[in-house]
């Protein structure tokens, strides 16, 4: 067996383990019953009314999205990028500044009704950076033919869960990509530094680990609530992804 063959096979074998794993991810969320949305995620511990806005923290919180979203547009346009990265990147950026509208519109009156909003533009950012990560780790093909996909896939996960009650397929477009892009970046070598990437999923990780703390972050300190704090690491997460998506030249 010479050397490129063995090379071959071994990345074979690793890119067998995403698929694996992708698959498994699929069938486990067509096995398991019903998710459906629990009403207790909308008692959010921070009520406090700021200048007139309720639930204010919560709400003015998403401007961070906002500003991450406009530099990410700056920056996306200034990159040299491929064409399909190129439109990855602004998927990515438009979906930053949409998700901070519409997140602020849901935490202005917590309900599923106003939620779908927040969750409709969130749901294509991860999948959007999944794709990128495929072409540069796995093949360039890959990556291009899949970002589309991918990306209306996640959305369409949200619209089967406004209509169904039923977040399995949402629950595998979010957290599916969160898995397997740091098993790509450990498995398969690529072109791309990974720091940028590595330290905004790893915020975005404190962040959710903050969310499930809503009350005890709120109770500990009396300034932020968990979720507010969310917010925050979420767009501080985006900023470090869109180093990563667009690097200078």
């Amino acid at each position: 067996m010479t050397a490129v063959t063995a090379i071959a096979s071994a990345r074979g074998w690793r890119v067998g383990l995403l698929v694996a794993v992708a698959l498994t991810a699929a069938v486990v969320a067509v096995l398991l019953p019903p998710i459906r949305q629990d009403p207790a995620y909308h008692d959010f511990a921070d009520r406090r009314v700021i200048l007139g806005v309720p639930y204010g923290l919560n709400v003015l919180s998403n401007v961070g999205f906002l500003l991450a979203g406009l530099w990410a547009l700056a920056r996306v346009g200034r990159a040299a990028l491929p064409t399909w990265e190129r439109a990855a990147g602004f998927v990515f950026a438009f979906g930053l500044l949409l998700t901070g509208l519409g997140s602020a519109w849901y935490h202005a009156a917590p309900s599923n009704t106003t939620l779908v909003w927040d969750r409709l533009p969130l749901s294509a950012l991860f999948p959007t950076v999944f794709a990128v990560v495929i072409g540069d780790r796995v093949s360039v093909a890959a990556g291009r033919a899949l970002l589309v996909p991918l990306a209306l896939g996640a959305v369409a996960s949200v619209v089967w869960w406004h209509l169904t009650d039923d977040l399995r397929p949402y629950a595998v477009a979010q957290f599916l990509p969160m898995l397997l892009i740091p098993l790509m970046l450990v498995l398969l070598p690529g072109r791309r530094p990974v720091a940028a990437l590595v330290a905004g999923v790893a915020v975005y990780a404190a962040g959710k680990l903050a969310e499930v703390t809503d009350r005890g972050i709120l109770a500990f300190g009396g300034m932020l609530s968990g979720h507010t704090l969310k917010h925050l690491l979420a767009a501080a997460a985006a900023a470090l992804i869109v180093c990563w998506l667009a690097p200078r030249r």
